[in-house]
């Protein structure tokens, strides 16, 4: 029997793994599973694995206010030196980009157990595009055992940085496996969240997130700038926000915007609620990775608020469209939307991430590992 570990701390670390653990959780006799949450976003964390019915084993709380990057690495990997001194671990599964995902990475490493990483090969060659992701995950490449990429763009580039070929896996993303776990009785009840909300989920429902650290000071002025006038023009559509609970772009995006009727401003939503969302928009302004990833599911045009993407291939399928921090661009593209019937903007490209099996290819490969 193999001891797992799975080492997160975010909510899209939490939705991208959740398949891996509950498709390994099925062979008991073949796995001892153990559930690591460095609690990196805790309340996010930790609600998003009880929509997925599962727990953690291990928290350990490593958020402080203020912090800087580098008191967030120290924390980490102090907490996880303490996990593998107490456990018997056979290998470490991480996924995607996060300080987690770098300090799990090289905790494991330093004890010389391998590093499985879920979502490998992303690259926007940029190191302070997306920051400090692109440094994060280049670098949890060089000591991964093996590399789950979910495309042969992915694969290519970490043959590029001279990976052994014989240590990546193509297996499409595990985000696309997260949506089909999504019960019919789960969307009805986000329906009926957004209804006790008085929020018109109809199609005339525009999503944005904006988050990202490399979209802070300026950047973030500029991006409701453009939405303050998308409001102003398309005062029949209604604008739904799920505000990030950092206060620099918490506090501008509500100073700019709480006072209009048709722009509801919203805490983090659960998974399911976030999913109902992009599954009716009739577009979505975003700088999430996973976003990106699953917006091409529902066929919902994307605007990409971000200068670099590691996820070409959805600008590429036609799917989404970069336009950065740029307020006329964000302006032309959505108006060219907005103007349009919901019907006529609908996407009919295939998602090029993936269709729903990353899990049980990850899980065939680790047990021949």
């Amino acid at each position: 029997m193999k001891n797992i570990l799975f080492v997160f701390g975010t909510r899209p670390e939490v939705i991208k793994l959740a398949p891996v653990i509950i498709e390994l959780k099925k062979y008991p006799e073949l796995y001892n599973v153990i559930v690591c949450n460095t609690e990196q976003q805790k309340e996010l964390s930790n609600q998003t694995l009880t929509y997925f019915g599962l727990k953690a084993d291990i928290n350990l709380d490593c958020m402080k206010p203020n912090q800087t990057l580098i008191e967030v690495q120290t924390r980490i990997l102090n907490a996880l030196d303490k996990v593998y001194e107490n456990n018997s671990i056979d290998a470490t599964i991480v996924q995607g980009d996060t300080m987690t995902v770098l300090c799990g990475a090289l905790a494991s490493f330093y004890r010389k157990i391998p590093v499985y990483h879920v979502e490998a090969g992303l690259r926007s060659y940029d190191i302070y595009e997306p920051f400090p992701e692109e440094v994060m995950r280049q670098m949890t490449s060089r000591v991964a055992e093996i590399n789950f990429a979910p495309t042969e763009k992915n694969k290519k580039a970490l043959l590029k940085e001279n990976i052994s070929e014989d240590k990546i896996y193509v297996v499409g993303n595990t985000v696309i496996d997260a949506l089909f776990c999504l019960s019919e009785e789960t969307m009805q009840k986000a329906g009926l969240y957004f209804e006790d909300k008085k929020i018109k989920v109809n199609d005339k429902l525009v999503l944005i997130t904006a988050h990202r650290r490399e979209n802070h000071g300026e950047r973030i002025d500029k991006i409701i700038d453009a939405i303050e006038y998308l409001v102003q023009k398309y005062s029949d559509h209604t604008f739904v926000i799920p505000v990030h609970p950092n206060p620099n772009v918490k506090n501008k995006i509500y100073r700019r915007l709480e006072n209009y009727c048709n722009v509801k401003l919203l805490a983090p939503l659960d998974y399911p609620y976030l999913v109902y969302l992009m599954k009716n928009a009739k577009l979505i302004l975003t700088d999430s990775g996973g976003i990106q990833e699953e917006a091409p599911s529902f066929g919902c045009p994307t605007l990409v608020m971000r200068y670099e993407t590691e996820r070409q291939e959805g600008v590429d399928a036609g799917v989404s469209v970069l336009v950065g921090a740029d307020y006329n661009k964000i302006i032309s593209y959505s108006e060219n939307i907005l103007s349009k019937s919901r019907s006529e903007t609908r996407l009919k490209a295939q998602n090029p991430y993936g269709n729903g099996t990353s899990a049980k290819q990850i899980e065939a490969i680790i047990r021949n590992a």
